[in-house]
Formats: structure tokens, C-alpha cells, sequence
């Protein structure tokens, strides 16, 4: 008996300290074909897990937000963590909110198969439609629906699941109550998931804002071809189109999968065929999107871009800055060497002689053959503190004429136009970064009333409550002037003290 007990606590600590042991172990599902089958972890749900945990275990607690398609396994996966911390653990209370009733009862049906079938399942004093109550651990497991305004005031937790964030209504007031009901302590968590449900609205922003690294939340995106079973057979008359190709190409997809994608394409109508990307997104970029906001840059083309594997770091060095003094934007600058851009940073709250300070060391350390900043606002104040430091920067006023104004409507759409033509131009690279991606794709095309190439101001972006683009303004600036090389080529290796002759045009 002795060495039984011994083993009984020796596997309560192993899986108390390890979740995906806990639930690969002891919580069970419904496969597809209705057979309760031992929880595996899918690669979306890996991913999930590895990225929370790192989380967890830098900062204390968890604020996570997750973007992801249908039927990816998200819920499951926070359901069977919650519960494996509150079932095994003292004074752990986890709360799980959903959109609408039916998806409420589906989730404590999914939870109660985990208790039932639970080797290490704690005594419970109450079991009801939306609740588990751990007594002698003083804790529980309970659900709700996100229906009324003030769901969830009443309640104190540890634990929180927001699902299908994006679709509850009245969803600023919830999550302004529930934010209330966790404590910011070591030990909670804060996991908001859902698929898009197009552009504004509070999931939108708390997405943007964990994406552009603003606040506490962590950005966690899961694209649907990491499903194994989103796959169909490939008929003969499957014909792919030019766009399709490139699809399948940039994701690194098979003829299965597009088959598969194809046939939901069909399902929904050619008319509807944008309703994919936000169901079954490839990229966050491509899920935010509707039917009426066809952006300038196909995000598809800028993750090309992103998958690239070009090096070749010749061509003039050339910075850009888009300055933000203490607002909500940020100032972005970005590197671009020819064909590379290789660096992207932004800073927050930081005032105008900060960013002068911080480019004139830029200047000093690179020696670049431009710098050029956005002299609308703040920008001016930074110009002319850089040449009073005699340093050649280029100030850029994004509203004046266009070096082609027959075709273009002000300096700023020029310059995105040709950053449009220079991602759209094989071969070039830009680095991996979700915000990125999210604000190069953000802006709409426009036509002025002259008939002009004009792309959507940052004013209007706002009104749909879409952030300002500031690294994809930042990397534009890089295209406002044609920059000449000053007789170098970067080495890259980063060495910046080996320089040879250069020939390459500035973009």
C-alpha cells in the first residue's frame, strides 16, 4: 500500500508540473468518428501549448490572445488546461465564457468527459449544467454566456477562457468586467481565442495591439494547414490559377490541401471566396479582410517575400523613420539594403530629440547613403535637429506632389506604390515580423477624383479601427527618393567595416 501511495503522489507531482502530460495521460475526447480516444496534442495545439508556457514561465502568468481557424482545436486545448490546474491544484477557479448557449453546453460537455474519465478526478460537491465544484480544493470549473452585460461581475477567478471572442456582443463591456474578476498575480491566466469576424470591434484592436507588441497579451496565430485532415482528394478537372500557385508555393502547401481549399471555396461561392481567408486564414493579415478591403499588398505576396531566402545585401543603405511622439502609434524605422530590408524597431513615448539622438548614432555607425524621415508633425523638429548636427537627412512630406503626379496623387501613395512593385518583384526579403506583415497589407487602394493613384490616409484607417501602419510607413519612406550608393556594399556578415565598390541602383 505504502508503494502504491508512493507511486499515486509521484505521478499527482509529475502531472501537476507538466500539463501536456497531464492531459495526454488522463483527459479524454470524441474523435471525429465518436470513439473516446486519449487527448493528443495536434501541432496547433503544440503550438499553442509552447507558446503560453514560455510565457508563463518568464513572466508568472499567462495573457495570451489566439487568432486561428475552424475546428483547430483551441477550445479544447484551454479547456483540458484549465481544468487539469483547477482539478489539481488549491484555490484554482477557472472561468469560461463563450458567444452563444449552444457552444457553452458543447464546452462543459467536453469538460465533464475530461472529470468522468479522469484517474486523479477530485471530489466535486456540486455538478450542474455550467458548473463543477471542487470543495475540498476549494475551487472549480464553471461556464457561462456571453449574453447579458454583466456576466461574470459577480464572480472571483484565476483562470479565464474568452472563446470566439470575436463574435460575442456587447464584448467592451465583458471584457471590462472580467478583466475585474482576475487578479494580476503569478498564477493566472487570461486566454482569449477566436476566428476573425472581419475588420473593428474589440478583438480586432486587442489583436493588433498583442501583435504590434503593445501591452501584456501575447499575439498566438495558428494557420488551418497545420490541420492534418484538411485534405481531399485531388479530382482531374482541378485547374489552379496564377494566384493559386503562388498561394500554394509561398505556404509551402501539397495538391491535397489545395483540393481541400478549393471544395470551401465552392461551398461558399465565388462572390464569398474572401469568406476562406477569414475562416481559414494563411496569415492574421489575410483573416482581418472582407469582401470591400482589398488592400494595396497582398499579404500572400509579402509572406513570399518574408519566405524568400535572397541574401544578396547589396545596393545603397537606406533608413527610414516614421516618428510618433506619445500617442497610440509608435515610431518605426526600418533598414533596407537593395533588394533586403533587414532591420525593423519601434520605440514608444519617445519625443522628438530622443529619435534625433537615436539616428544621429545610426548615422555615426552605419554611415548610410540616405536617411529619410517623415517631416510631417514631430518629423519636422527631428529634420532640422539632424542637419543642424550636419547630418544629410531627407525630410519627406507625404501629402506634397508626386515626382509622377500624372499617375500618383500625393508623395505618400508614390512611395507605397513602389513599395508595392519592389514586394511584388521577385527576388526580395523581408523579415519575419506579424506586424509588420499586418501593416503593409493594411492600407486600401484608392483612385482620386482626377483619376490619380491614391491609397487610403491614416485618418480613414482609423474610422475602420485599423491601426496606423507605422514599419510599413517606415520601409515606404525607403522609396520616397532615389538614393545612389556612396561607393559601398554592406557586408553580410555585419561586419560594417568591410566596404567595396557598388554599382546597384537605389532600388
Amino acid at each position: 500500500m505504502a508503494t502504491s501511495q508512493s507511486d499515486y503522489d509521484r505521478t499527482v507531482a509529475a502531472i501537476r508540473d507538466d500539463i501536456q502530460l497531464h492531459c495526454e495521460t488522463q483527459m479524454y475526447v470524441q474523435d471525429k468518428e465518436g470513439k473516446r480516444v486519449l487527448f493528443r496534442y495536434n501541432r496547433a495545439q503544440r503550438y499553442i501549448h509552447a507558446k503560453i508556457e514560455e510565457q508563463r514561465k518568464r513572466t508568472g502568468k499567462v495573457r495570451a490572445i489566439i487568432l486561428k481557424g475552424r475546428q483547430q482545436g483551441a477550445s479544447t486545448y484551454i479547456g483540458a488546461r484549465f481544468y487539469c490546474i483547477s482539478s489539481i491544484n488549491y484555490g484554482r477557479n477557472a472561468f469560461i465564457v463563450a458567444h452563444e448557449q449552444k457552444a457553452t453546453d458543447n464546452l462543459f460537455k467536453m469538460v465533464k468527459r475530461y472529470h468522468l474519465h479522469n484517474s486523479f478526478a477530485p471530489a466535486t460537491s456540486a455538478t450542474n449544467s455550467k458548473e463543477l465544484v471542487f470543495n475540498r480544493l476549494d475551487g472549480g470549473y464553471k461556464l457561462a454566456t456571453a449574453g447579458s452585460k454583466d456576466v461574470g461581475r459577480s464572480n472571483t477567478a484565476q483562470l479565464l477562457h474568452a472563446s470566439e471572442f470575436a463574435f460575442w456582443d456587447n464584448a467592451t463591456m465583458h471584457m471590462a468586467g472580467l478583466g475585474n474578476i482576475i487578479s494580476d498575480l503569478p498564477g493566472t491566466e487570461i486566454i482569449i481565442e477566436s476566428t476573425a469576424n472581419g475588420i473593428g470591434g474589440s478583438y480586432h484592436q486587442m489583436w493588433q495591439d498583442a501583435e504590434a507588441g503593445k501591452g501584456e497579451y501575447i499575439a498566438i496565430f495558428v494557420p488551418w494547414f497545420w490541420q492534418d485532415e484538411y485534405r481531399a482528394a485531388v479530382p482531374d478537372n482541378l485547374a489552379l490559377t496564377a494566384d493559386d500557385r503562388k498561394y500554394m508555393e509561398v505556404y509551402g502547401l501539397d495538391m491535397e490541401q489545395m483540393a481541400w481549399r478549393a471544395n470551401k471555396i465552392i461551398v461558399y461561392g465565388q462572390d464569398m471566396a474572401w469568406l476562406f481567408d477569414q475562416e481559414y486564414p494563411a496569415t492574421a493579415a489575410l483573416a482581418f479582410k472582407s469582401a470591400t478591403t482589398d488592400p494595396l499588398i497582398n499579404p500572400t505576396n509579402i509572406m513570399a517575400a518574408i519566405n524568400n531566402s535572397y541574401r544578396d545585401m547589396s545596393g545603397p543603405l537606406i533608413i527610414g523613420c516614421d516618428p510618433a511622439e506619445y500617442g497610440p502609434d509608435r515610431t518605426a524605422i526600418a533598414f533596407r539594403r537593395g533588394r533586403v530590408v533587414y532591420r525593423l524597431e519601434t520605440h514608444e513615448k519617445m519625443g522628438p530629440m530622443e529619435v534625433a539622438g537615436k539616428l544621429a548614432a545610426y548615422w555615426r555607425e552605419f554611415q548610410p547613403d540616405g536617411m529619410l524621415i517623415d517631416k510631417i508633425g514631430i518629423g519636422s523638429g527631428i529634420v532640422d535637429r539632424l542637419k543642424e548636427l550636419n547630418i544629410p537627412v531627407i525630410g519627406v512630406n507625404s501629402a506634397s506632389r508626386a515626382e509622377d503626379h500624372e499617375t500618383y496623387a500625393n508623395k505618400r501613395a508614390e512611395m507605397w506604390y513602389r513599395m508595392k512593385k519592389w514586394v511584388e518583384d521577385y527576388p526580395c526579403r523581408l523579415p519575419n515580423n506579424a506586424a509588420m506583415t499586418a501593416d503593409m497589407s493594411a492600407p486600401k487602394y484608392k483612385t482620386s477624383s482626377n483619376g490619380r493613384k491614391l491609397i487610403e490616409s491614416k485618418e480613414e484607417m482609423a474610422k475602420r479601427q485599423v491601426r496606423s501602419p507605422d514599419l510599413a510607413d517606415a520601409i515606404a519612406l525607403t522609396f520616397a527618393e532615389h538614393i545612389a550608393p556612396r561607393s559601398a556594399v554592406f557586408d553580410a556578415r555585419g561586419d560594417h567595416s568591410n566596404y567595396k565598390a557598388a554599382t546597384s541602383a537605389g532600388y
